[in-house]
């Protein structure tokens, strides 16, 4: 018999490492309520023609295909055709609608952007959503890198407003912050400015080439970039004008000055770059000023889907070797691949995984995570059995989280579970302590013991 295991690319979660993502969660839903934003759940499959073609020729091959299932509810006819259809399976794509119709969702915002379209006539415009779920990838497994991973997404659809560009700036800001990450970077750039730079290097046709191709400069660098740029047929002349761009160096508004002077022939770069002004003026205004975390203006962002139109945002955290563990942008017309037009929207998302391996690495999840129960209650059997439930009922009934060792076992073994549970107190209420109605107190921490009132033992927990 073969060892039991899990696909490549999974992982299981134990009780410890789940309480520390229930408090990346929880910190998260604080703050999306907090800027008035609401819950929403989606299936984990979609119809694979909801999904295919939204996210790029490198994104479609990373969509997850669920097989057609069901063959013995098939007419024998439709049983011939899926036997021919899998015959030549090997040949060819394994998209053809009698092979599959579905697939696991690859991120949140299409899905999103379906249910939208779907709830039109009931939703209040503009919809401000939150969304945490999981998502799969036919990715290649690497650290930091999932084949099924969680995102928790923020997206307001129905304005054109930067303010919501500016909020989605502050959320991530107030985020990082809340969870003490150190070295935070959320960098910006516009499609528009990209889509300028396409311009002034006098192919505007080729702007996803250039795009692409500049997304890799932090891992590749320049000639690297260069060299792409040339397999993907860019002149010698564009390669400068994109050279004179990404070498522009300063503050944010420095930057953005030597960009306006450098795309004064573009009116859609200097789209962009009004655009991004405008969103660091309102973030500006809603910021607040102890939070440690960076915006960073970087015109070599690029973000590889296709829908975004306007403002692009991505963050990074340069306290640990990881990849970006955040992003999004402004989508004008993503409704509209589903019939909807004119509804914008802008959202942003946290790589979750990616964010919980950050804290992880630099050890910075609260200690009092690690364990359920704060109380253990130590079973003595017989009559301080009957004592001891009495008491946990009352530890639970004033919100304490408190269990007991349910059979009446050797103390030794049972202080030895209540160690390896990082239980922060232990309960003994043996003979002396039920013929007093006291309890006796043990902090696992400093060592401590002594007999008290329940009433001060509550006290010495909270």
């Amino acid at each position: 018999m073969s060892k039991p295991s899990i696909p490549q690319g999974t992982r299981d979660f134990s009780p410890a490492e789940v309480r520390r993502r229930q408090y990346l969660f929880n910190t998260l839903r604080k703050i999306f309520e907090l800027y008035g934003f609401q819950p929403l759940e989606t299936p984990a499959m979609e119809n694979l023609v909801t999904l295919t073609g939204k996210y790029g020729e490198e994104g479609d091959r990373l969509i997850f295909k669920i097989l057609n299932n069901g063959l013995h509810e098939k007419k024998d006819a439709d049983k011939q055709k899926l036997h021919a259809e899998w015959a030549k399976v090997l040949e060819r794509s394994y998209s053809t609608p009698v092979v599959t119709e579905r697939a696991l969702r690859y991120d949140l915002t299409i899905p999103f952007a379906r249910y939208v379209v779907m709830n039109q006539n009931d939703l209040a415009f503009p919809f401000r959503r939150y969304q945490m779920q999981p998502v799969w990838r036919a990715d290649r497994p690497q650290k930091g890198r999932y084949r099924e991973f969680w995102q928790c997404d923020a997206d307001v659809v129905g304005s054109t407003s930067l303010i919501n560009e500016a909020e989605l700036l502050c959320i991530y800001r107030s985020a990082f912050h809340e969870l003490k990450l150190p070295q935070v970077a959320i960098k910006v750039n516009s499609r528009k400015l990209l889509a300028g730079l396409a311009e002034i290097c006098g192919m505007p046709e080729l702007m996803m080439e250039i795009t692409i191709a500049l997304d890799k400069l932090d891992k590749i660098g320049w000639d690297g970039v260069t060299k792409e740029l040339k397999e993907r047929g860019i002149n010698d002349n564009g390669i400068a004008q994109i050279e004179k761009v990404i070498n522009v160096t300063g503050n944010n508004e420095e930057k953005l000055a030597a960009l306006e002077t450098i795309m004064q022939p573009s009116a859609t770069g200097l789209k962009g770059i009004e655009e991004l002004r405008q969103t660091l003026a309102y973030h500006k205004e809603l910021a607040d000023a102890d939070w440690e975390s960076v915006i960073e203006v970087d015109i070599s962002l690029a973000r590889g889907l296709n829908y975004y139109t306007g403002v692009i945002v991505e963050v990074v955290c340069r306290a640990v070797k990881m990849g970006s563990i955040g992003g999004g942008g402004r989508y004008d017309d993503l409704t509209g691949l589903f019939g909807l037009k004119n509804l914008s929207g802008v959202g942003v998302s946290f790589g979750i995984d990616r964010i919980y391996d950050v804290i992880e690495e630099l050890n910075l999840f609260p200690e009092v995570l690690s364990s359920g129960a704060n109380i253990m209650l130590v079973n003595f059997g017989g009559e301080n059995e009957k004592y001891a439930l009495s008491i946990l009922h009352q530890l639970r009934a004033k919100g304490i989280a408190a269990e007991i060792y349910p059979d009446a076992a050797k103390f030794d073994k049972q202080m030895k579970y209540a160690n390896k549970r990082a239980i922060a107190y232990v309960m003994m209420p043996g003979d002396e302590e039920r013929e007093k109605d006291m309890v006796s107190l043990k902090n696992f921490t400093t060592g401590e013991q002594k007999m008290v009132t329940l009433d001060e033992a509550i006290a010495a927990v909270k």
